[in-house]
């Protein structure tokens, strides 16, 4: 699956940040890497409202479970659990930053790499 994913200039940075300070497994570093160069770069006011990035809600299911989740994606600075909120850059905030809704996306978690689909994004704010 070759969806590009489509990213504001700042997110962009951030995540080649990320990359340079080693911060991923060696498989979704190179899944990473992968996609920032096929990525597209707008501004984050161009944005299509069901792409994921910060400040926004995104419903997921993970396709082997069937299980769904909700993530508040905010940035590193704001994320706080009592507040159900998760940092860009966590594991599950990378993998889905500049997709859309209806994506289909792999990763590598802890408990190895598992398939999601985007089911639903929100824009909060």
């Amino acid at each position: 699956m070759t969806t590009s994913i489509v990213l504001s200039t700042g997110i962009f940075d951030l995540l080649k940040d990320h990359i340079r300070r080693r911060k991923l497994s060696k498989y979704n570093q190179e899944k990473l890497e992968l996609e920032l160069r096929g990525a597209r770069q707008i501004l984050n006011k161009d944005l299509p409202a069901d792409v994921v990035t910060v400040n926004t809600i995104v419903r997921v299911k993970e396709l082997e479970s069937g299980q769904e989740f909700t993530y508040t994606i905010v940035p590193p600075a704001k994320a706080r659990n009592k507040h159900n909120t998760i940092s860009i850059l966590s594991p599950i905030g990378v993998a889905m930053v500049g997709y859309s809704q209806g994506s289909e996306l792999r990763w590598e978690m802890p408990e190895g790499v598992k398939a999601y689909r985007i089911e639903e994004v929100t824009r909060i704010k």
